[in-house]
């Protein structure tokens, strides 16, 4: 009887232990690499002053993004995130490289490094752009096209508060 006792506890204690584990495994935290993927490559120390843009591109490949309204500046954009289990993941590590050429000569003018620490919080704007339609009740959208009503032009003319008045 005694030797079955102690089997149970053995099982039970190995049964805990176990569960233990497996409970500090599941809050192991989540890495994630997002963005420019620099093997052998240092963006920042590879690029000098005077390489031409053939010379970046066999260096480092194409860029992350290149400038919307300067083709010139060139970015590579490196970012690592932590995510425990049932939270948001977080911005743990970003380092953000910018090469500008010269728009004469295609050569490099600068380049500058910037480091999550330089990132800047952005709070977008909160109003809504009214739409071009008007205002439908739940029973208007779900029969919409019962009746084939058309709006004439200046009754369209203030979109977004337009109500439907029969």
């Amino acid at each position: 009887m005694t030797t079955r006792v102690s089997l149970f506890k053995s099982f039970a204690l190995l049964s805990l232990s176990a569960a233990a584990f497996a409970a500090l495994g599941a809050c192991a935290p989540t890495m994630t690499h997002h963005g420019y993927l620099a093997y052998d490559a240092r963006p920042s120390t590879d690029i000098k002053v005077g390489d031409t843009e053939e010379t970046v591109v066999d260096k480092l490949g194409q860029p992350s993004q290149k400038g919307t309204y300067d083709p010139t500046e060139w970015y590579y954009i490196d970012q690592v995130s932590m995510k425990m289990t049932y939270k948001k993941p977080h911005v743990t590590q970003r380092a953000v490289t910018i090469i500008d050429f010269d728009k004469s000569t295609k050569m490099v003018s600068s380049v500058q490094t910037l480091a999550l620490a330089d990132g800047r919080d952005l709070t977008p704007n909160p109003n809504q752009t009214p739409t071009r339609g008007r205002s439908l009740s739940a029973i208007e959208q779900l029969l919409g096209t019962v009746g084939h009503q058309q709006l004439t032009h200046d009754q369209d003319s203030d979109p977004g508060n337009q109500h439907r008045h029969d």
